[in-house]
């Protein structure tokens, strides 16, 4: 499922990351990579907030749709 999918709080591991290559890369350099773990903070305005290899990122509700977990 898309990680714009997941409940605030829950713990995943991402299986795959779509997109174009230039978008792949982006979410690669934020650290979104197959098999890292992602817990979605909270969500607001569209904008989603998750914990990432030790980092805070909010990303779109677009660009969450790419991530699948």
């Amino acid at each position: 499922m898309p990680l714009s999918m997941v409940r605030e709080g829950e713990q995943n591991m991402i299986k795959k990351v779509g997109g174009k290559e230039e978008t792949r890369r982006f979410l690669e350099n934020l650290g979104f990579v197959t098999g890292s773990l992602v817990t979605v903070v909270s969500e607001i305005g569209g904008n989603i907030i998750v914990n990432v290899r030790d980092s805070r990122v909010a990303i779109g509700r677009d660009m969450a749709n790419k991530i699948m977990v």
